[in-house]
């Protein structure tokens, strides 16, 4: 096995944890494609603009948003196209073994 330094590891799973969270999933799907400011992401998701600021307060720490600010209105996207596969692999392998699911039950 390779040997990781614990400091990678933290951060790894660190890492890994921000995608626990059903708030901060939905924040991250919305941003694939386009940039948003807070209300327009809270908007899309249905969730409170204030609780999308904490959200995105978190995802900023980890470097897993970028800001870019326009005049007044500052907008959010993803800090790199690698968020972007997590998110499609991970949703590619639920759905996989859900297919898997419902073929063994019929």
């Amino acid at each position: 096995m390779k040997k990781i330094p614990e400091d990678q590891l933290f951060d790894l799973a660190m890492f890994y944890k921000v995608f626990s969270d059903e708030t901060r999933l939905k924040i991250l799907f919305v941003l694939i494609d386009q940039s948003y400011c807070v209300g327009d992401i809270a908007e899309l998701t249905g969730v409170s603009p204030s609780a999308i600021s904490h959200q995105l307060r978190t995802l900023r720490q980890l470097n897993l948003v970028k800001v870019t600010k326009v005049g007044k209105e500052v907008y959010y996207t993803l800090s790199d196209h690698h968020i972007s596969i997590i998110l499609e692999y991970g949703l590619n392998h639920i759905c996989e073994k859900r297919e898997e699911n419902e073929t063994e039950n019929e």
